[in-house]
């Protein structure tokens, strides 16, 4: 499943009339944390893959929503089935642009701002998601932090366990690209 995701992202930059240079990741890592006073709540997805297109500063992130690893069984069931309905909406996106001019030429670290749409459960936001790109030599680490809120991505949770899942979700990611090569 995830050379697919790669391979649908892929096809959308190879959509774009200007190429460039194409990088990419199949092992990105995207984590979550829900806070409460009940119950905390992790997990980690290390098969996340993105692409990144150094002429045109377009970035693509699909994330396969089954690929969270939790604590526990339940807590995966859950999330899967009750609140991001993985079977409807199997794949979170972010599709954007980076707003900073940078020299991928160049190796150095840059604080980055990325303007695009964020998918999860099926609904688009308009987000900017700032972060941290270091280039070195033919690699580059993106690293960013946000907060998702449940209720712009119409991700109701039963009234029952609303006090175990934070309204508000904390999420980090790390990308290591390398230089796209065509299979």
């Amino acid at each position: 499943m995830k050379r697919y995701i790669i391979l649908f992202i892929a096809q959308v930059f190879l959509s774009f009339p200007s190429f460039g240079q194409l990088f990419s990741t199949q092992t990105g890592e995207t984590s979550f944390f829900s806070e409460t006073p009940v119950e905390n709540i992790a997990a980690i997805n290390k098969s996340v893959g993105a692409m990144l297109n150094t002429a045109t500063n377009e970035i693509a992130v699909g994330i396969k929503m089954t690929a969270f690893d939790f604590p526990n069984k339940l807590m995966k069931e859950h999330f899967n089935e009750n609140y991001v309905e993985s079977e409807k909406y199997p794949i979170s996106m972010f599709k954007g642009k980076i707003t900073e001019a940078i020299d991928y030429a160049k190796n150095g670290t840059y604080t980055v701002t990325a303007k695009g749409q964020l998918i999860i459960h099926g609904i688009a936001q308009p987000r900017e998601l700032r972060g941290t790109l270091t280039i070195e030599d033919q690699k580059i680490t993106l690293i960013n932090n946000f907060d998702v809120k449940l209720v712009d991505h119409k991700i109701d949770v039963p009234k029952l366990v609303f006090t175990k899942v934070a309204e508000v979700i904390a999420v980090k990611s790390k990308y290591v690209f390398n230089p796209y090569v065509k299979k």
